[in-house]
């Protein structure tokens, strides 16, 4: 009786330390993955948004690009472009010929802001190590983010990290409703060369837009 009572305390102890460590394995790796971006003057990528619920028998892919600089970006998607200049946000809608001009308070765009998409993870959650894939050759380790504070929308998200550029690679959300998210990242390209105008909104190029502001 004795010799299983020490057994199960040496077993609770053994994964108590596995826990930290892999826990401290996902913030170094997260860590590393902040430094790297934060070196790069300019982002940008292009990327596929899936929208998923099995139950619902529904299932929505989309394609988007975004370019970054600071907390400035330039990002196209679901048929809209999203400009935010620092200080206000223009929502640019071809098909209805109308911009929406909001501030920061008021805006609402597609999710997690995308200067904030790289590294939005820094507050927030708690970090478990997860599953490692080979995807064509990259090595992609998943962290798992559970959020600290109770969250009725989102359960957890799953992170996947490329090992040897220290960048993200996929990002998914699962919801506490059965949704799943996937956003994956491609073409990534670090310090290109933006025009000084680049995220610039210029009015005179929309003549037949309705503005709403």
């Amino acid at each position: 009786m004795r010799k299983s009572i020490v057994f199960l305390l040496f077993m609770f102890l053994s994964g108590t330390a596995v826990k930290a460590q892999t826990t401290e394995a996902a913030k170094k790796l997260l860590d590393q993955v902040s430094a790297k971006i934060a070196s790069f003057k300019t982002m940008q990528f292009d990327f596929v948004y899936v929208l998923e619920n099995r139950q619902e028998n529904i299932k929505q892919e989309t394609e988007g690009s975004v370019t970054v600089s600071g907390d400035r970006y330039k990002l196209n998607f679901l048929g809209a472009e999203q400009l935010f200049d620092g200080q206000k946000t223009y929502t640019i809608v071809p098909e209805n010929e109308e911009i929406t001009i909001s501030t920061v308070e008021e805006e609402d765009d597609f999710g997690i802001n995308p200067s904030k998409l790289l590294y939005f993870y820094k507050e927030g959650y708690a970090f478990q190590w997860d599953i490692k894939q080979n995807v064509m050759g990259r090595n992609i380790q998943f962290i798992k983010l559970i959020p600290i504070e109770e969250n009725k929308e989102v359960k957890y998200l799953l992170l996947g990290i490329d090992t040897r550029l220290k960048t993200i690679y996929r990002l998914i959300e699962i919801g506490a409703n059965e949704t799943r998210t996937t956003l994956t990242i491609s073409n990534f390209t670090p310090n290109i060369k933006l025009a000084a105008n680049y995220f610039t909104f210029d009015a005179t190029q929309y003549p037949d837009f309705y503005i709403n502001q």
